[in-house]
């Protein structure tokens, strides 16, 4: 591998999400926008609701990830991601459907039934990846 790349690799229960060399990779760590280059100090955290942009021949790519673990060794990155999802395959549709169906919810909040906590984190969710496919315009 060249000196000036890291290798990316982004895994979730469904399987191999990307897997490839690039130049930077930002994630939205527990302790907030952590950036990595190549050579970077080993690291483990965990990752929060957001985007993750990594950079590949000078073009910027983006992902929504819902969460995870993300280990940084040897110039090798690997997110362990609850999902993760490329902003090209976003269906914006039916992301602003799960916003609106979360943001029904959390309007009865005094419905006994209703999971206060899930409706929430639907809502960063669905939010997040509406941000990450407006990003790849």
């Amino acid at each position: 591998m060249a000196a000036d790349v890291i290798r990316l690799d982004i895994v979730t229960p469904a399987g191999i999400v990307f897997s490839d060399a690039v130049s930077t990779v930002q994630v939205p760590s527990a302790l907030g926008l952590m950036g990595i280059l190549a050579n970077h100090t080993p690291l483990m955290t965990t990752l929060e609701i957001g985007a993750i942009k990594y950079t590949k021949e000078d073009k910027e790519n983006y992902l929504a990830v819902s969460g995870g673990f993300l280990e940084v060794k040897d110039n090798v990155v690997i997110i362990l991601a609850t999902s993760a999802e490329k902003a090209e395959d976003i269906d914006i549709a039916r992301a602003i459907n799960a916003k609106e169906r979360a943001e029904e919810r959390l309007v009865r909040k005094d419905d006994a039934e209703l999971d206060v906590l899930r409706a929430e984190l639907a809502l960063k969710r669905s939010i997040n990846r509406i941000h990450v496919a407006e990003l790849k315009k």
